[in-house]
């Protein structure tokens, strides 16, 4: 496993740190106590990730560092990688090793790869039901906290792209801001006059008249929070590329389709981080 970044991999430092703080939770005062009271120190043993239902991978390097953070010398052979589609029954990884890692960072291995890998099955759905109309389909920020960067990160694996990571990340002028500001224009002019030369600038609008005044300030972006889909084709054709136009609110599996053929841009979904079923997997003993 390298980690490096050209790869498309997590960073191996981030990945191993996180695992730590998951193993530094599990474990307690006393450690795996069945495990050590059942399982001789010197017993070697090997075990498969067996996909229960068919799903795409995401964090298989969280398995890895789980077991080989108790047995350096485990052998972790990788058969389906982030990004790949496993079918039911089918083996995602074998590892040999020390059979007290293998039982002792089971757990953790599985919470992250079945969390993950949930999370870049359901966007793989979102993404097959717009193929062909050049739409993506975005996460947003409604994340677990201190698992953004890979929630975000199984979000790609499964083909979708990510929104801002952070509120620094850039300028995102929604309806409470708005009002606070006193109006579209007082919003815009006030980020325009903040933001660096590398910034973006978004307005989030919920009615077409709103997004004339969102494109005569010239945003980069502007979201179109719960508008219906003869609205959304409407707003397309009033953008005329003016600036990237994100459909958000509401988006479900039977409505995404009927939005991305509206001629949208981005559709954001916050379901794909908050409510992604955990794809089942389990460790197999041989």
């Amino acid at each position: 496993m390298t980690g490096d970044s050209d790869t498309g991999r997590l960073p191996q430092f981030q990945v191993y740190r996180a695992v730590a703080a998951a193993l530094d939770e599990d474990l307690g005062q006393a450690g795996d106590i069945t495990t050590l009271a059942t399982i001789d120190e010197n017993a070697t043993a090997t075990a498969d990730i067996v996909a229960r239902q068919a799903g795409c991978i995401a964090g298989i390097q969280f398995a890895e560092a789980s077991f080989k953070t108790f047995h350096h010398g485990a052998h972790f052979e990788e058969k389906i990688g982030d990004g790949g589609m496993a079918k039911a029954g089918e083996t995602i990884a074998r590892i040999q090793g020390n059979a007290r890692a293998l039982l002792t960072g089971e757990r953790v291995a599985l919470n992250y790869l079945c969390h993950l890998s949930g999370i870049a099955t359901l966007t793989r759905r979102y993404m097959d039901e717009i193929a062909g109309t050049g739409a993506r389909v975005c996460c947003t920020r409604k994340t677990t906290p201190h698992l953004r960067a890979f929630e975000k990160y199984a979000v790609r694996m499964g083909g979708g792209a990510n929104h801002r990571f952070t509120l620094s990340d850039a300028i995102l002028i929604k309806d409470n801001h708005i009002a606070a500001a006193g109006g579209i224009g007082k919003a815009i002019a006030g980020a325009r006059a903040y933001a660096g030369h590398m910034v973006k600038i978004e307005v989030e609008v919920d009615s077409l008249d709103q997004l004339e005044q969102a494109l005569k300030h010239k945003v980069d972006a502007v979201l179109l929070d719960n508008m219906d889909v003869k609205s959304l084709a409407q707003a397309v054709k009033t953008a005329k590329g003016r600036a990237v136009l994100e459909a958000s609110g509401g988006v479900t599996l039977e409505t995404v389709r009927a939005i991305a053929d509206a001629g949208v841009d981005l559709i954001s979904i916050g379901a794909l981080t908050h409510s992604a079923p955990a794809l089942d997997l389990g460790l197999d003993w041989s």
